[in-house]
């Protein structure tokens, strides 16, 4: 039972091309926003489409096929955890952020033509 514990998968179109880092030369992070879309009828039976939107952290070799092969609008499936932070602005202000931190990526959707 621990394996399902903080386990997320989600399955989405990429927001933005990866934003990638890289640190101590060559360990590399890369981040991007997945949207995700729920279709369902309210009581007045009218269509409903909700788009969610996920902060999405890939390490390591998963960063860097992201950074090769990840653009912007792709459909993909990750699979990870999810973690929360806190930091403060320059002004005092307290910000907090959940992210889904990657184990497993998979690229869905047709192969773009070379």
């Amino acid at each position: 039972m621990n394996a399902l514990r903080n386990r997320v998968q989600l399955i989405g179109h990429l927001g933005m091309n990866p934003e990638v880092k890289t640190f101590d030369g060559d360990r590399k992070m890369a981040k991007v926003s997945i949207a995700t879309n729920e279709v369902y009828y309210n009581a007045k039976g009218e269509k409903i489409e909700d788009t969610q939107w996920h902060n999405i952290i890939m390490r390591g070799k998963t960063a860097e096929i992201a950074e090769k092969y990840l653009k912007k609008g792709q459909e993909v499936c990750v699979e990870g955890k999810l973690v929360n932070r806190s930091w403060e602005t320059k002004e005092g202000v307290k910000r907090y952020i959940t992210e889904v931190v990657v184990n497993e990526l998979v690229m869905l959707g047709k192969k773009e033509a070379a």
